[in-house]
């Protein structure tokens, strides 16, 4: 939850006073809006061939370079559509104040896919800069990833055409995921290896426990070429089409049954007690200006004081703008009841710990662009973080999302397994 702090104020008060009603006066006209329509971009229209395509996808380990990542180890409904996993990135050294507890990918894999020992992280599993950030923020937003490297217009890796013009950024998030070392692909990974891959493994292998779309939809077509041929008209398969249908599917994940869902459609009584004293605070203390219902992110970028700018730029490798040095993503308050770990660095394990972080946030410049963030501070008491903790618990969960209910239902993971081990690519084959 990113909140006010108190800063410097570099335009004069009267212009930031009304800058500030003017927000809060949007804010208020805002707040019982519905969610809006996902968007989808006109060359990916979602179709429930390519949808179901999508979930197998999303969930098939084989899709990393030695059988043990799938885009769902590290983004799991259940945990808010991030990792229950934790790993240590150490950064530059061990044990200081750069380390970051992140997400474990696989282990350092050469270019024959053989394991190799890696400078940081030995003969383990690697581990990302960064938490896994929930995926079910990711459908309203122009950029993508922490820092927004995941951008709106797509490219045809293979051919470097635009395959979508704008509204892309969940296709970019996947094709980056594939072909990234530290998270699911051995070094210098070729699209050539990615293709074949999919071509030759029997869909979702290591998996059980199949979700009824996903085994009827095998069931009728038992190989990845006759799925891609259902979802795009003939078997090719490409990382364009690949991503194509993750991010179909990524676009059905929306996270709209809530208890606020239900207040902000009039039912006054979906909203009482301590949670609904959590409501009136969340908008006293200001956090609505980036929390920004119905979505609760207003899907912009800022520095709010986690951690050093100069221990992680952030923002600023993708724009090239020291303004923007250390600013993350606003993250969305829907079902982040249920994550495993909180802010970019995972360093708080509880959401207690995580609005507690505003009493005493480091006070950092006016530069955010945010009208009259300079004019008040927080003034939180137990009482009052308390109270946000129960608006989240209780307003902001989606049941489906927290059971595991379609269209958040998946398959249990190979990995899940209590004698799963990391798999060489020559096992993982036998397999496929």
């Amino acid at each position: 939850m990113r909140g006010v702090h108190s800063r410097s104020i570099v335009e004069p008060k009267l212009a930031a006073a009304g800058a500030l009603l003017a927000t809060l006066l949007i804010s208020a006209s805002t707040a019982l809006a519905a969610l809006p329509p996902v968007p989808v971009p006109a060359e990916n229209p979602v179709t429930e061939p390519k949808r179901v395509l999508g979930k197998m996808l999303f969930w098939d380990e084989q899709l990393s370079s030695d059988g043990s990542i799938a885009c769902g180890t590290c983004h799991r409904p259940e945990r808010g559509g991030a990792d229950p996993r934790v790993g240590r990135n150490p950064g530059v050294d061990k044990g200081t104040i750069d380390d970051v507890l992140g997400s474990p990918g696989i282990v350092s894999l050469d270019r024959a896919g053989l394991p190799e020992s890696n400078p940081q992280f030995g003969d383990g599993p690697q581990v990302t800069p960064r938490a896994a950030p929930s995926n079910f923020g990711a459908l309203w937003a122009d950029e993508l990833f922490w820092d927004g490297r995941a951008r709106s217009q797509v490219e045809d890796p293979l051919t470097g055409a635009v395959a979508i013009a704008r509204g892309g950024a969940l296709e970019n998030q996947v094709l980056a995921a594939l072909v990234a070392p530290g998270e699911m692909a051995k070094r210098d990974r070729s699209w050539a290896d990615v293709m074949d891959t999919i071509q030759r493994a029997r869909p979702l292998a290591l998996a059980t426990d199949l979700p009824k779309d996903v085994e009827a939809a095998r069931a009728a077509r038992p190989t990845y070429p006759a799925l891609f041929e259902a979802a795009f008209g003939d078997s090719r398969i490409t990382p364009i089409r690949v991503a194509f249908a993750i991010a179909s599917y990524e676009r059905t994940l929306v996270s709209d049954q809530t208890a606020w869902d239900r207040y902000a459609a009039g039912d006054e009584s979906a909203l009482a007690g301590r949670a609904l004293y959590g409501w009136r605070a969340l908008q006293a203390f200001h956090c609505t200006a980036c929390h920004t219902p119905p979505q609760f992110t207003n899907n912009e970028f800022f520095e709010i004081g986690v951690r050093r700018a100069a221990l992680d730029r952030g923002r600023e490798l993708v724009t090239h703008d020291a303004a923007d040095a250390g600013d993350m993503k606003v993250p969305t308050l829907r079902d982040a009841a249920l994550l495993p770990r909180f802010m970019h660095t995972g360093e708080f394990g509880n959401l207690g710990a995580a609005i507690a972080f505003y009493i005493n946030a480091p006070a950092l410049p006016e530069r955010d662009g945010i009208p009259g963030f300079g004019l008040y501070t927080f003034n939180m008491s137990q009482i009052d973080v308390a109270d946000i903790r129960e608006f989240i618990e209780h307003a902001l969960v989606d049941p489906r999302v927290r059971d595991k209910t379609f269209p958040f239902d998946r398959p249990k993971l190979r990995s899940e397994q209590p004698d799963a081990a990391p798999r060489t690519p020559a096992r993982t084959e036998t397999l496929q």
